[in-house]
């Protein structure tokens, strides 16, 4: 398959390519996968019926949350990858009770439930009811007259806005029922968030002025262009979706392990953004980028435990700058999972 210079196939090659017999998995990437499979028993072990969010770099002792918060899907995606990788019952017994503590996300007022209840679901045995509910919830959520389905009231601050990380997840929730506002969603935040220069990932709406962009996130959040890429690639399985794969070179950073802020040129990375670009990468057909991203992760900042470091929480705020974050691990176990053939890409 010719390569075009950037290193990635066109299109039209991509999509022949994915009917093709896939390349074999690098021989580091089972190794990889299982030693963060084997961490989710540890942190499984440490947190109980907590659900992790950060841990210490030196430690890796766990900050932990009651219900979850935005990140309680990647715990339960995480518990799931590992329950299919070892076929171990009590694994999969620790998944559906993880699974079924998310239900209660699908009447919260957050478009966050994407990321909940898809990643969440998307890999259980027994998710499609809690799926279903949240995707049902999510149409009736959708503002006709914005396009999209608000940021919402749960997290606190204004309802009425539009945020990047609010899109992942979203997609394909509400593709299971209502293709065309799955399309609107993506499609109002892809105007939002690449109609300006630079890029503003946050937006507000007011009734007399309209969108106004916020400062919160930077224009160089790193997770920024990650979670629209990862939007691009569950768009681009929409019908007609070839379109949003097309603008998927616009958000590929140049460097595998992005800045946690390009305006901070010395300050930390972030490898959570570089997993969710990984996996996006992959889905996209864009197999030698991805490839190459999961190798730097593996090589340079997995350890032998496990733990996917220098991950960076939220950098203005001064939060887990350096640290091993649950995103990170289950997008990376994710994508690892992916390009070995434990899961099937896109489906689980």
């Amino acid at each position: 398959m010719k390569a075009r210079p950037d290193g990635n196939a066109p299109p039209s090659e991509d999509r022949r390519a994915s009917c093709a017999q896939p390349d074999p998995a690098p021989d580091w990437a089972a190794p990889a996968l299982g030693s963060v499979l084997a961490r989710v028993a540890v942190t499984r072990a440490e947190v109980g019926d907590r659900f992790p969010l950060y841990a210490d770099p030196a430690t890796g002792t766990w900050r932990t949350t009651a219900r979850g918060s935005w990140t309680g899907g990647f715990w339960a995606g995480l518990l799931w990858l590992r329950a299919r990788h070892t076929g171990d019952p009590s694994d999969r017994e620790a998944a559906r009770a993880c699974t079924a503590r998310l239900a209660d996300w699908a009447g919260a007022d957050t478009s966050t439930r994407g990321l909940i209840l898809w990643y969440g679901t998307v890999l259980a045995d027994d998710g499609e009811r809690i799926r279903n509910q949240g995707a049902r919830a999510c149409r009736d959520a959708l503002d006709p007259e914005l396009g999209l389905v608000p940021w919402g009231s749960a997290f606190g601050g204004p309802r009425l806005m539009a945020r990047v990380d609010g899109v992942p997840g979203m997609v394909p929730l509400l593709a299971m029922v209502d293709v065309e506002a799955a399309r609107s969603h993506l499609c109002r935040h892809l105007d939002l968030c690449l109609g300006s220069r630079p890029s503003s990932w946050s937006w507000l709406h007011a009734e007399a002025t309209g969108w106004t962009a916020c400062a919160d996130p930077p224009p160089g959040w790193s997770r920024g262009p990650a979670w629209l890429l990862l939007a691009l690639a569950e768009g681009a399985r929409l019908p007609d979706g070839d379109s949003f794969a097309a603008l998927a070179d616009t958000l590929t950073p140049a460097s595998p392990v992005p800045l946690a802020d390009t305006a901070h040129p010395g300050g930390p990375l972030d490898t959570s953004a570089a997993a969710v670009t990984a996996l996006a990468l992959l889905r996209l057909g864009r197999r030698d980028r991805a490839v190459g991203v999961l190798e730097v992760l593996v090589d340079r900042y997995l350890t032998a435990d496990g733990r996917l470091l220098d991950g960076c929480y939220d950098l203005m705020a001064g939060t887990a700058v350096r640290h091993e974050l649950i995103w990170g691990d289950f997008f990376l176990a994710y994508a690892l999972a992916e390009l070995t053939g434990q899961v099937a890409g896109g489906t689980g």
